[in-house]
């Protein structure tokens, strides 16, 4: 018998909807509140690498997301010279074993809306438009008070609101972000023919310019820069700035900054980190995701871990007869170190960039592979 019958998670991104499907199939009673009035996902596009398309599989949408995103094996390293040259190519890591692409492309809003869709049919309840205003635990469970001011009682409660959790300030965890120093431009489009990976083109104005194909007829492409206050920039100004920048580099860039006409397609974010110190639990409300960790898009593992998050916590909750002590140690001990390792790789790549270092790219990147091939 699973060791909760019914749970409250908030937030409905990769850990959020992961878990309620998880727990859904076994029969839990989930209820998931979302605070958007409807599915949303900040940016344009994700690169999930073969650890986060194994847990998509372990969700069972992983055909549905195959048939909705791009995979490919190798990513090009490009000059930023007026030619774009293809300086050599890197075969990425089969990171979720060999019945998976090394990595995918996809749309945000795609993913969001294929895992929406299987936490429909497994049962999950989903509340758009509503949070939670309050949490009260006692030993057996937690009363949670909704913003529509109706009531209800969970035998735990799961906050994967994100970066800025309200369910972690709700909890009093002091948990500063930093930013590492760096933005990143982002912006969704067509796919040119010849686009048919991730290429990287490091070093001209900005520290990296790229793109990742994220569907037959799409890619998002970005360019990462010192972190500044774009803040007060109108939408075409946005556009402006991006397409300026995106000037410097050449080969398939050519026909990107071409498509590059719609200001609403154009986001700009800082690359933001933190970890939360175990224990990521308060009693029977736990944080997940980026509300617990979260690393700059330098490796492309966000998604994979807030992914291993939900896998490993609900195979937890389902696998033990009671929500104790063991069973949270047994989840830190899974999840700490492995979301650390991931975060501090991350950080460390930021840095070199920003010393427009090289270091042991190679070494750092078979490091990362070696960690997340394995299960979570």
């Amino acid at each position: 018998m699973p060791a909760v019958k019914n749970v409250l998670i908030v937030g409905s991104g990769l850990a959020g909807a992961g878990a309620a499907i998880h727990l859904a199939s076994a029969g839990v009673a989930v209820d998931l509140v979302e605070i958007e009035p409807q599915v949303t996902a900040l940016g344009s596009g994700i690169t999930l690498q073969g650890n986060a398309l194994r847990e998509l599989d372990r969700l069972g949408v992983w055909e549905r997301a195959r048939q909705r995103g791009y995979p490919f094996d190798v990513t090009g390293i490009r000059a930023p010279d007026p030619y774009g040259t293809v300086l050599f190519e890197i075969p990425d890591a089969k990171t979720g074993g060999p019945d998976y692409p090394a990595v995918m492309g996809m749309s945000r809003p795609e993913l969001a809306r294929v895992l929406h869709d299987r936490a429909d049919e497994v049962g999950v309840k989903i509340r758009y438009g509503t949070t939670f205003t309050e949490l009260r635990q006692d030993d057996p469970g937690v009363a949670v008070t909704f913003s529509d001011e109706s009531t209800s009682r969970y035998d735990l409660v799961i906050g994967a609101d994100g970066i800025r959790s309200w369910t972690r300030r709700a909890l009093g965890i002091d948990l500063e972000t930093k930013s590492v120093g760096m933005g990143i431009w982002r912006s969704f489009g067509p796919r040119p023919a010849g686009v048919t990976r991730t290429d990287l083109y490091y070093g001209g104005p900005s520290y990296i310019a790229g793109y990742c194909p994220t569907g037959e007829d799409s890619l998002y492409a970005y360019i990462v820069e010192d972190a500044q206050d774009r803040s007060t920039l109108t939408p075409e100004q946005r556009l402006a700035v991006m397409r300026d920048l995106s000037q410097a580099y050449h080969g398939p860039w050519d026909e990107i900054r071409e498509t590059l006409t719609d200001p609403s397609r154009v986001n700009y974010t800082w690359f933001e980190t933190h970890v939360l110190a175990p224990p990521w639990n308060r009693g029977r409300v736990v944080l997940i995701g980026d509300a617990a960790h979260t690393c700059p898009p330098t490796i492309a593992q966000g998604g994979a871990q807030a992914l291993e998050d939900a896998a490993v916590l609900t195979e937890l909750l389902i696998t033990h007869d009671a929500v104790d002590q063991n069973l949270w140690d047994e989840f830190h001990a899974r999840r700490v170190d492995r979301a650390k390792t991931v975060v501090d790789a991350s950080n460390q790549l930021a840095a070199w960039q920003l010393a427009h270092e090289q270091g042991d790219i190679p070494g750092l990147m078979r490091t990362i592979a070696m960690l997340v091939s394995r299960p979570a």
